[in-house]
């Protein structure tokens, strides 16, 4: 899955709790069917994936230990430590009328937070995504509101004109996004649904960190049926994430520097300055570069 990226060195030590003990991605259960085994990696170290008649197996590459899993949105899940929560539950992909299901997975030289923080920023749109999701002609940022509720940093009357917001449409759109991160690597995102306006379509983006500079963007989608066919959502949402990669790839350093003055916000940066302080709030600090006295 991963190719050449797969460079790794395993951790001199154990990533922080709220990492190690929880869930994350590694695989699409599509591509395990299909290939019947998946060499992979997660906090640097290689893993495989294999299908087996009752399920899935994750386990260490050189074998000396096997892995909590599960599958769950499409993805297979494991957790390297002891879990002390269950996966992230995403309850709009109980509705009927959605489909749900991980649109590829893209692996990118950046640390996983770095991926996070793109996923929040709104400045990006013009100029990443010309075209689609903003225009250079409408460059400017609408002031929006960030607060952290229940643990969870809530971005909410996010505003843009795009000329194509989805799949399901060619008409320009001024899109209402509503982004939730619940936890260091997953962030969902709500947005307005060109077909039924009063309604929003779900995509959520969840993270593997390959190691403290690599990572895998997971990304699920929860679109309404109607007027977005399966195999058109698909690939608009992998062209939206290619996009990203190009952009993200150029950015140094890789690892998130978590000091506010690091790297000169504006106001349009609230969403992405939030994130940060949250982080260094829960001491994550792999894939970071922490924030000094």
């Amino acid at each position: 899955m991963l190719g050449d990226m797969l460079e790794l060195v395993a951790p001199a030590s154990r990533p922080e709790s709220i990492l190690w003990d929880d869930w994350h991605a590694v695989a699409e259960v599509e591509m395990l069917e299909h290939a019947g085994r998946l060499e992979t990696a997660l906090f640097g170290i290689p893993l495989v994936v294999t299908a087996t008649a009752s399920g899935v197996d994750v386990a260490y590459a050189d074998g000396s230990r096997s892995l909590d899993c599960t599958i769950k949105y499409g993805l297979v899940w494991t957790c390297p430590g002891e879990p002390l929560r269950d996966i992230v539950d995403f309850p709009e992909s109980a509705e009927a009328d959605r489909y749900v299901f991980p649109v590829g997975a893209l692996g990118i030289w950046t640390s996983g937070l770095r991926l996070v923080e793109n996923f929040l920023d709104l400045a990006h749109f013009p100029y990443v995504h010309t075209g689609y999701l903003g225009s250079e002609a409408a460059t400017e940022v609408f002031p929006y509101n960030v607060r952290v509720e229940n643990d969870e940093i809530w971005l909410t009357d996010c505003r843009f004109e795009q000329p194509k917001s989805s799949a399901a449409t060619d008409a320009a759109l001024e899109t209402e996004y509503i982004y939730r991160v619940l936890r260091p690597y997953t962030v969902v995102l709500e947005k307005t649904n060109p077909l039924q306006p009063h309604r929003r379509d779900i995509i959520a983006l969840t993270v593997q960190p390959v190691s403290e500079e690599q990572c895998v963007a997971h990304v699920i989608a929860m679109n309404l049926v109607l007027g977005d066919p399966d195999r058109e959502c698909r690939s608009y949402q992998r062209f939206i994430t290619g996009q990203d990669k190009a952009i993200l790839e150029n950015q140094m350093p890789r690892r998130l520097p978590l000091d506010p003055r690091s790297e000169l916000p504006v106001r349009a940066d609230i969403g992405g300055t939030a994130y940060r302080r949250w982080l260094t709030e829960k001491g994550v600090r792999y894939g970071a570069i922490p924030a000094t006295a």
